[in-house]
């Protein structure tokens, strides 16, 4: 696996170092499953999110957040982060439609 362009940024603070950090991979439609799982691992952040481009044609982009554990359905802490890092990015219009990935998990 190549390095993967990504940038790590701080939420719910304007002061850097001082956020709660998310890292956001940009472009990670090269990646596979476990891939991604092994990026989240590396970074040891609370999520990590991976940018793909949207299936729903309402979206701008699709979003898949992961832990140094699993997947995520959803998490506002990763869709925060990845809408500032997307901000000013190609990805970036100023009130951006993202599409997070549905997870179905077996019945306990």
């Amino acid at each position: 696996m190549s390095s993967p362009r990504f940038k790590q940024v701080d939420v719910f603070s304007s002061v850097p170092l001082k956020g709660n950090p998310v890292a956001v991979v940009f472009d990670a439609e090269a990646l596979n499953d476990q891939q991604m799982a092994t990026f989240a691992n590396w970074t040891n952040l609370s999520e990590t999110t991976f940018i793909l481009a949207p299936t729903d044609p309402r979206a701008d982009y699709r979003l898949r957040i992961f832990t140094t554990r699993e997947e995520l359905p959803f998490a506002g802490l990763a869709i925060r982060g990845a809408t500032t890092a997307t901000h000013s990015s190609r990805y970036g219009p100023s009130s951006p439609a993202t599409e997070c990935r549905r997870i179905r998990r077996p019945a306990a």
